[in-house]
């Protein structure tokens, strides 16, 4: 939207008593983010996974996440610690999804005037071991007191060359894959049933494992679009088909289903690739690369892209929910 011109408000598409329910996450953002004006810093705004913004020459990643006691997380399943790498790994993901590396972090933290002292700093160790992983450092923050433990995070960073953006897929190309998949979907399955093992599985869900190189890798390849998988691999690929207008078919053949999925799975009475296809929260990476493009060491190739719309597995849609929503 060019500056000073008037947002318009996007309530009146909704009855005056819609709820959050109602509408759904990402509707709700698009009719939130409408009534934000873009200045002309602004490169890239709401919609990918994170903004890109000028500053003199340069250009400047930025990325928000919340994550809400109860809601992304529980302290009976997650230590402390645990809880500091997770809020850390999500947000760094996003920078790494452009393409990326993050530099400076901020953590707010609104919580109960109950919650013992050492708990909150086992937090603040688990989230400098994270950012270190990456080479970022954490540099202000907010402590404010709430009835729920709330940590929001802010993440900023920089790109070698441009950021590589969800819309820029096209037909041709190859889809690939970075990092492991299905893992912590198969944790959280676990814990949710009183169990602690497989316990690979149940420690992916706690610590998820972002392959942090592997967004700069994909950009300097040439990669024509990429992801941060973390609501699951058809929902966020089917943003990706959305922002670039094309189709994309993942071939399941191509999708690695370790022995601990398949245990999973197997005591569950499920299919195994349904954690790999709809999974989120191990922050792996999706790309798509020219079909001419050797990949980038860490990928590996998973399907299609071709004219169309949509998402399918093995040219047909995916009966059920591809991912995660919040409403």
């Amino acid at each position: 939207m060019p500056p000073g011109e008037t947002p318009a408000d996007p309530s009146r598409s909704w009855p005056a008593d819609a709820t959050l329910a109602d509408v759904g996450e990402f509707e709700v953002i698009e009719a939130l983010t409408a009534l934000f004006a873009q200045g002309e810093h602004v490169e890239v705004g709401p919609g990918d996974d994170a903004a890109v913004l000028w500053s003199d020459d340069d250009q400047i990643l930025v990325s928000t996440d919340l994550m809400v006691q109860d809601r992304h997380f529980r302290r009976d399943w997650c230590s402390a610690e645990d809880v500091g790498h997770r809020a850390a790994a999500q947000n760094l993901s996003d920078l790494n999804a452009m393409g990326g590396r993050a530099h400076s972090l901020t953590l707010g933290i609104a919580a109960p005037a109950h919650l013992p002292l050492a708990w909150l700093l086992e937090l603040g160790r688990g989230f400098a071991e994270e950012c270190a992983l990456a080479g970022a450092s954490v540099v202000g923050g907010d402590l404010t007191r709430a009835e729920e433990l709330v940590v929001a995070v802010t993440v900023l960073g920089t790109c070698r060359i441009d950021p590589v953006l969800r819309s820029g897929a096209e037909p041709g190309d190859v889809l690939a894959l970075a990092g492991r998949q299905g893992w912590a979907a198969a944790g959280l399955a676990v814990l949710s049933r009183g169990f602690r093992s497989p316990r690979a599985m149940v420690e992916a869900y706690r610590r998820p494992e972002p392959p942090y190189a592997a967004g700069p890798r994909a950009a300097d390849a040439g990669a024509t679009s990429l992801v941060d998988v973390s609501d699951g691999l058809l929902a966020d690929l089917g943003h990706v088909a959305a922002a670039s207008g094309v189709a994309i078919d993942v071939r399941r053949e191509a999708l690695a289903v370790p022995e601990g999925l398949r245990a999973v799975a197997a005591a569950m009475g499920g299919d195994p690739l349904d954690f790999v296809l709809t999974g989120g929260d191990d922050h792996s990476l999706a790309a798509t690369f020219p079909a001419h493009v050797d990949l980038p060491e860490g990928w590996t190739a998973i399907g299609t892209v071709g004219a169309g719309s949509g998402v399918t597995v093995d040219g047909t849609p995916h009966e059920g929910a591809a991912g995660w929503t919040h409403f």
